[in-house]
């Protein structure tokens, strides 16, 4: 793997800096809590969408979807069918309520419809799982550079944590906006770039249709699935059912995004803001897919390692098992050869016996890289030593490192990063803004504007150090973005289901709602890991239905018996 020369460096270290400096610079001076934590309410509907987005899209969306469309093909995409939805109904409900009541969290409104234990409650809630992602997206492109540059992972967790602190709790909300434009202009240029340079690497006689059939026969390109197969993680269902719960609780009621729009001058401005986020991020999405997939493409003409991850390699080359590693190197070698035959005979007949021959070398293929993470995982075990076998998050960065041009490589990894800070910025922000809003000044009594923001500067450091302390312990899951889901999922449905109580059903009172999110989040727990140990079949993002509806249920039945009971007691 090359490493970075001075143009990459050059390029990496002047988009950050203008970025940093820029969004430091043109938001110094907040004095009161308005402008720190509403940005003055100055942001228009693109800023407002653009920050949206770049909120959600962190270093994880560009680090590890085109992993899992390298492994899983387009289907990943379902996932997002149910945003659309969703961002039509926070425009009709949601922010026409937070802006009347002129909230600066989401969590402010609960305590006016039920009581301040039941604010106190989901706002800490809300802490709890943005406080462990934005360690996540702390992590994600410290793995990058630690491959890059050999740094450790403690060094870079640390680096990257302390970059963001900077102009986050500099200048608050607005700070964030102003970054997240440019960070976009960034992103969306350098996926551009790689896109058409996957394409353009691609043999000569193998044009972009053709790429897409063989994608499409190695069984990358199936889109849709309709089954209600509990087995399949992402289907149409999942996506527009689950989706829809677990994006309206994102959009709705976490404060990383809330607070993107409550910047907004109006309702009109924030409304169009979200709803050009809903237009764009599904095509957004699916761009990033296909170039995971063209990636996989390109590894059909080109040698691919047995295992994209350079220290698994290291680690089983240096242990007892390097003959066996060898051996797999070997076969991958012999299925590679024999699929430039099958490719070949497929693209010049395009018949389906050849399309069946390449999606059996892909399996024998597999079975290789499966063989191979078995033995890096025992030598990693013989030798006390901690790597991740699973190498979806790594196939990305790998073919950038190893095929893009000169200053390129700084570019796509300019756009990771922005990715990281855009998205931690808004995580610190909305961690520091709910602390002060929710549990401190609401606990504390009344407090001067300079008191505000100086708690509110206090509260985003000291999430930032936590957040850098989360990811220097964090491990790689089966997939980075599968992970920030997870944990969402977790939480989400429950705190969804919350805020549809307080929305629509009048009669439930506080104390309900305060034990029956209690129960519920305890039972998503542990569905959650009856899953894991698979002795239940319900997938991460069936959670965020099921949760909602657990906690209006519960929340239903104990007004119901409250209300019965005092009636025979009457």
């Amino acid at each position: 793997m090359q490493a970075l020369n001075w143009i990459d460096w050059a390029v990496l270290s002047a988009t950050l800096f203008a970025i940093v400096a820029y969004g430091t610079w043109q938001t110094r001076g907040s004095k009161n809590v308005k402008d720190y934590l509403r940005g003055g309410n100055k942001s228009k509907w693109w800023t407002i969408g653009l920050s949206v987005m770049a909120t959600q899209a962190s270093a994880i969306t560009f680090l590890s979807t085109p992993g899992q469309a390298f492994n899983d093909g387009m289907g990943f995409v379902q996932f997002y069918f149910g945003l659309p939805i969703a961002m039509v109904v926070i425009c009709m409900v949601f922010i026409p309520l937070y802006h009347r009541l002129k909230v600066y969290t989401a969590y402010e409104f609960l305590e006016s419809r039920f009581d301040l234990k039941t604010r106190t409650l989901t706002a800490i809630l809300f802490l709890i799982q943005r406080g462990l992602a934005a360690g996540i997206t702390i992590f994600a492109p410290a793995i990058i550079l630690s491959v890059v540059l050999g740094w450790d992972l403690l060094t870079l967790n640390i680096a990257i944590g302390l970059l963001v602190i900077i102009y986050t709790v500099s200048g608050g909300t607005r700070a964030v906006n102003v970054t997240q434009k440019h960070q976009m202009v960034v992103i969306f240029i350098g996926m551009l770039v790689a896109f058409f340079l996957i394409v353009s690497k691609l043999p000569q006689d193998i044009t972009f249709s053709k790429a897409l059939h063989i994608a499409g026969a190695s069984g990358k390109m199936e889109i849709l699935d309709f089954s209600f197969n509990l087995n399949n993680r992402y289907t149409f269902w999942s996506g527009i059912i689950g989706g829809t719960f677990l994006m309206l609780s994102y959009f709705g009621t976490d404060q990383s995004q809330v607070q993107r729009y409550l910047s907004g001058r109006s309702i009109k401005e924030m409304q169009l803001g979200l709803i050009f986020n809903g237009l764009l991020k599904v095509p957004m999405q699916f761009f990033i897919l296909l170039v995971g997939v063209m990636v996989f493409v390109f590894y059909q003409f080109n040698e691919a390692p047995v295992n994209f991850n350079p220290t698994a390699t290291e680690v089983v080359l240096d242990s007892e098992y390097a003959e066996d590693f060898k051996k797999l190197q070997k076969e991958q070698q012999d299925i590679f050869n024999d699929k430039q035959k099958i490719i070949k005979s497929f693209i010049e007949s395009k018949n389906e016996n050849a399309a069946h021959y390449i999606t059996l070398a892909n399996e024998a293929n597999n079975e290789v890289r499966n063989e191979a993470k078995l033995l890096i995982e025992k030598a990693a075990e013989a030798q006390n030593v901690k790597v991740e076998s699973n190498d979806k998050d790594y196939v990305f960065i790998h073919f950038i490192l190893n095929n893009l041009p000169r200053g390129l490589i700084g570019l796509l990894l300019a756009v990771i990063l922005s990715a990281a800070m855009s998205s931690t910025a808004s995580e610190l922000n909305a961690l520091g803004s709910t602390t002060t809003i929710d549990l401190y000044i609401r606990n504390s009594g009344e407090k001067t504007e300079e008191d505000k923001v100086k708690a509110s500067r206090w509260f985003t450091f000291i999430w930032g150090i936590l957040a850098i302390g989360v990811a220097c312990v964090a491990n790689l899951a089966e997939n980075l973005i599968q992970l920030v889901n997870i944990i969402g999922s977790i939480f989400y449905g429950n705190v969804l289901g919350i805020f549809l109580l307080a929305f629509f059903f009048k009669f439930v009172k506080s104390n309900a709602v305060f034990v029956g999110a209690l129960i519920t989040q305890v039972l998503v727990i542990i569905l959650y890991f009856l899953n894991e140990y698979e002795i239940i079949n319900l997938p991460f993002l069936w959670l965020n239905f099921v949760g909602c509806i657990i906690v209006i249920a519960i929340a239903c039945l104990l007004q119901s018996f409250s209300i019965n009971r005092k009636e025979l007691e009457t």
